[in-house]
């Protein structure tokens, strides 16, 4: 159901000039050519354009129809189909390849700003889905782009949609900053820290240099090993992976729950990949180990100087027993080694404080967009 005011139109309805694909053949990578842009430079958070194609003068007047004016919206026809980037004037003037295409506003009808927004929609990019054809690389026809559908309501009503997105926009912006600002300062100290470069001042005993395998003892996972994938975030037992993942799902699997010496460390036996777990979970992987500390060893000291090893994976093995319980770590006396342990613990959690505020703004845009660029919530215009 179109709300009140609003209008249905097919793309190519409401942009000022046909929707073109840019250059087929760049030619030569000329050095001081004319800047083409590419899908995989739209997926970078800013578009440098020395790091772009270039083409010929002569090309890129042959492709009139994609030379970009500020205001245009470039839109990925293959690979990531449907990733779209505002042209500002930076952009102004150059062209783009045969994997975009430029989308001109009619600005009587749509405001550039607003028409990037209607292009990240969930109607949008089902209705583009829909229409992608292809396995092994996916790619929308023109012909097909030309004809997704796009709710537009009046100008001023646009105008405030996409004032309230970008505010949004602005503060998920600014909190990746502080993120990844305080994950380069943690760091910074874990270099310090770490390697005694930085010292409290109570502390005079000297460091030494000991094998992980002398720190921490390690138990298989096999008793703790998820019988089921059936998971649901309603269940209250994570199951863990030592990858990027770390978290696959929650189980309601009440037996083999790992609870018994935490914290501890889980260490992915192909990849050496880690992670500290101070709670209950459940494994994934039977080439998981779980490593616990003795008694008179910080497991958070350890786990942090382990980040710090510069190891090269060699084949497809295990590496713990083989290799990596052979690797030596500096480690100062224990009192030391909880202070530090402390000082990183606080880092970390400034940096989860971080990462919740900013997958909670991410939630909330995604909410507002489903909510405004549909109509189920209208706003207030100045001229309402």
């Amino acid at each position: 159901m179109v709300p009140k005011g609003w209008g249905n139109f097919m793309l190519s309805e409401i942009c000022s000039k046909p929707i073109s694909y840019g250059i087929v053949q760049t030619g030569n990578n000329l050095p001081k050519g004319i800047p083409c842009l590419r899908v995989i430079d739209l997926t970078k958070n800013y578009v440098n354009l020395d790091d772009t194609i270039k083409t010929s003068l002569d090309i890129h007047q042959a492709y009139k129809k994609t030379i970009l004016e500020e205001g245009d919206i470039v839109l990925a026809l293959r690979g990531e189909v449907g990733l779209a980037h505002l042209i500002d004037e930076s952009l102004s003037g150059i062209n783009i390849t045969r994997g975009l295409a430029r989308i001109a506003a009619d600005r009587s009808k749509i405001v550039p700003d607003f028409l990037l927004w209607a292009l990240r929609s969930t109607k949008f990019r089902t209705d583009l889905m829909r229409r992608v054809g292809g396995s092994a690389l996916q790619e929308i026809s023109l012909s097909e782009l030309r004809k997704v559908e796009i709710l537009v309501p009046p100008l001023s009503e646009q105008k405030k949609i996409a004032k309230i997105l970008s505010t949004w926009d602005k503060a998920i912006t600014i909190t990746e900053q502080l993120l990844t600002k305080n994950q380069q300062q943690k760091k910074a100290l874990m270099q310090q820290l770490l390697t005694g470069k930085k010292r409290f001042s109570e502390f005079k005993g000297d460091w030494k240099y000991v094998e992980l395998g002398s720190l921490l003892g390690y138990k298989q996972p096999t008793p703790y090993l998820v019988k089921s994938t059936d998971y649901n975030d309603d269940y209250e037992t994570p199951v863990l992976t030592a990858g990027k993942t770390f978290v696959l799902g929650y189980t309601n699997e009440a037996e083999g729950i790992y609870k018994d010496k935490l914290p501890v460390i889980i260490f992915d036996d192909f990849t050496t990949d880690s992670k500290f777990v101070d709670f209950p979970f459940k494994a994934k992987s039977s080439a998981m180990k779980i490593l616990t500390a003795r008694d008179d060893v910080s497991i958070k000291y350890v786990f942090e100087a382990m980040q710090m090893l510069d190891f090269t994976i060699g084949g497809h093995q295990r590496h713990w027993i083989s290799i990596f319980s052979n690797l030596k770590i500096a480690i100062p006396e224990i009192a030391e080694q909880q202070k530090i342990a402390s000082v990183l613990s606080t880092a970390d959690s400034e940096l989860k404080t971080l990462k919740q505020q900013l997958n909670r703004l991410e939630q909330e845009k995604k909410a507002l967009m489903q909510q405004l660029l549909t109509g189920k919530r209208r706003v207030q215009t100045e001229a309402a």
